[in-house]
Parts: C-alpha cells; sequence; structure tokens
C-alpha cells in the first residue's frame, strides 16, 4: 500500500467536503482546496480526513468516510485550480492547494451524532482511530495541551503562517476545507493500520 499508515500521534485536520464533485477531485487529481480568508491556523497537518454534509445522500452524508495523507500544500488562484469556472466571482481569490495521497476509507464511518453544521476540527490518529461520532474526536484536558503545542510547532515552521498560536485551553474547532489526491481505485484502512488490535 503506498502513501504513509495512520499513527497515534498524526496530527489530523477533519475538513468539510463540500460535494461529491470535491471528493472526486481529491481522489483523482490529488488536492483538496481551502479559501486563504477562511483557512485555519495550521495546515500543514499529517492527513485530512473528510465530512460529507447532506449532500452526499442518504446513505453517506453527515459522516467521515476518508482520510488522506498530507504530502504539502501551496498558494494558487482559484481560477487556476478550477480551470472550468474561469468567470466565477471568487476566481481571482487565493487558496490552499493541499496536495494528498491516496484516498483511503476509514474500516467504519464516523457518524455525525448531533454535530450536522461543520468546517474544521483538529484532533490526533488516536482519537481517530477510537471515534464512533464527531464529538469523540474532540481532545480533552491534557491531551488538548500536546495538541496544541505539536500544532504551535508546525505553525512556526510553515512560511505561510507565523502566528502564534494561543497558550490558552482554547476550542480546537477552526474554519475551511481540504481533502486527498489520488488513484482511480478506493484503498481501505485495516485496522490494524489504524492502530486497532482484535
Amino acid at each position: 500500500m503506498s502513501g504513509r499508515l495512520l499513527t497515534s500521534t498524526d496530527l489530523i485536520l477533519v475538513a468539510y467536503m463540500p460535494k461529491p464533485r470535491d471528493l472526486e477531485i481529491a481522489r483523482l487529481l490529488g488536492w483538496y482546496r481551502i479559501p486563504l480568508a477562511t483557512a485555519p491556523k495550521v495546515i500543514a497537518v499529517d492527513h485530512l480526513a473528510f465530512y460529507q454534509p447532506a449532500s452526499f445522500g442518504e446513505d453517506h452524508r453527515w459522516r467521515v468516510e476518508y482520510v488522506a495523507p498530507v504530502r504539502g500544500h501551496e498558494l494558487v488562484t482559484r481560477a487556476e485550480l478550477l480551470r472550468d469556472e474561469p468567470d466565477h466571482p471568487r476566481a481571482g481569490e487565493e487558496y490552499f492547494k493541499i496536495q494528498l495521497g491516496p484516498l483511503l476509507r476509514l474500516p467504519r464511518p464516523i457518524h455525525a451524532d448531533g454535530w450536522k453544521r461543520f468546517t474544521f476540527l483538529y484532533t490526533t490518529g488516536e482519537y481517530l482511530c477510537k471515534a464512533e461520532t464527531l464529538s469523540d474526536l474532540t481532545v480533552h484536558d491534557d491531551e488538548r495541551k500536546r495538541l496544541w503545542k505539536a500544532l504551535r510547532e508546525r505553525a512556526a515552521s510553515d512560511h505561510h503562517y507565523h502566528t502564534d498560536l494561543p497558550e490558552v485551553d482554547v476550542q480546537p474547532e477552526v474554519l475551511a476545507a481540504l481533502l486527498g489526491m489520488g488513484r482511480t481505485e478506493e484503498q481501505t484502512v485495516s485496522d490494524e493500520q489504524m492502530g486497532q488490535r482484535s
């Protein structure tokens, strides 16, 4: 299997995947876009996981089913990303183009439960492996301090952001969306790869 396996200490950004077309772009073309104006403070994470809203239909809505390793990012205009929409009102705006590895299917979906409106959430590989609902992805207590320390270190090394993240205990939710690179066939993350033990 190509692509790096998920580990318990990986930094994960769970991001909103607006439409099935965006998931296909991630799968086939290997990128996901986030408007610079609404991007979370840190996008230099290890993996993106994708929250699928109502647009994904009854069998796939309101859940996270896929994760992809992040290979890098760059700033481009929307027009450069979506060449078939040159007259879009935001065509000249800057977006982060997140380059991704293969799109991997989780062994079981993570359901929204009560969370239907969603943009971004930081979590770790450990929490992603154990989660059954989106609320299970929320990092608490000392774990949250470690998460924010890791995010501050990533922010300091990311040349796109020089903003300090707060030292205080803050909510991990932020804003925007991202996703995966590609192969035309899906890959599945096994329970063993996710750190699960039978």
